[in-house]
Order: C-alpha cells, then sequence, then structure tokens
C-alpha cells in the first residue's frame, strides 16, 4: 500500500514532462517531425530539442525525486512517438515539407531522450542535495570524526 503515492507521484511527473514537451512544441511553433530541408534546423529547431525537453526532465526529476532520473526518459519519447504517429496517419504535411525519414527522426529522438535525461539528473541531485542512491547525511557520516582522514589500519 505504500507504493500507491509512488506511482501516483510518477503518473503527475509523467504527464507533467508530456504538457511541458507538447506545449513547448506548440509556443516554439516547431515539429521536430517535419523537414524542411536545410531551414529546418535554425535556433528554434535547436531549442525545441535540447531545452524543451532539459526543462521537462528537471520538472520530472523535480516533481518524482529519487528514481527521477530513470522516468524523464518517457515524456519526449511519448510525445515524439504521438506526434510522429498523427503527422503519418491524420495530418495534412505542408507544401514543401516531408515526413522526417524515420533513421533522422530515430536519432534526434534519441538526442531529446538524452537532453531530458540530463534535467532528470539536475532535478534529482536539486532535491537530494547529492549524487547516487545514498541520503546526505549517510554519506558524510565520516565528517565529524577528528582523525577521519587518517585510514584505518
Amino acid at each position: 500500500m505504500a507504493q500507491k503515492p509512488r506511482y501516483a507521484r510518477g503518473a503527475v511527473a509523467i504527464l507533467a514532462g508530456c504538457l511541458i514537451n507538447f506545449f513547448g512544441d506548440m509556443a516554439l511553433g516547431v515539429n521536430i517531425e517535419l523537414f524542411w530541408g536545410l531551414q529546418t534546423f535554425d535556433a528554434l529547431w535547436f531549442i525545441d530539442m535540447f531545452v524543451v525537453p532539459l526543462i521537462a526532465g528537471l520538472v520530472v526529476g523535480l516533481i518524482f525525486g529519487l528514481g527521477g532520473k530513470w522516468l524523464c526518459y518517457f515524456p519526449p519519447l511519448i510525445v515524439r512517438l504521438f506526434s510522429y504517429f498523427y503527422l503519418a496517419k491524420f495530418a495534412v504535411i505542408p507544401d514543401g515539407a516531408s515526413l522526417m525519414p524515420m533513421g533522422w527522426w530515430g536519432f534526434f529522438v534519441i538526442l531529446t531522450i538524452e537532453a531530458a535525461a540530463f534535467g532528470g539528473v539536475a532535478g534529482e541531485i536539486m532535491i537530494k542535495k547529492t549524487y547516487g542512491r545514498m541520503p546526505r547525511h549517510l554519506y558524510h557520516k565520516d565528517q565529524g570524526r577528528p582523525d577521519s582522514d587518517k585510514p584505518e589500519s
């Protein structure tokens, strides 16, 4: 029974990350899944590829806490999959654009997931004030002893 709040917090974290990714796409007016030639790769495209998933991963890490660095992989993957599927099956591709080739799109999805991972790690560090699975007070347990710098014999 103690795990139910953790599941709910995980669902809220993933939903928040997906919303940040989705509304970041909408606010920037960028669709990573569309290829316009070389003009595709402009400053807004790079912001949508790296900064928006980083912020989403940071929020996931802050909401979920310990383990947020693993959970933050899912929001960019979910949003990118839905976006590609929607464009491929339901939407009309604008004139002058084409659907991103699957190989490039897969590479771009991996990049967005890695950007979110950096944010997830940063969010977890901000929550715990240290990195790893051990709480800070246990990690620094020998700090107060006067002989803590001497090796044990």
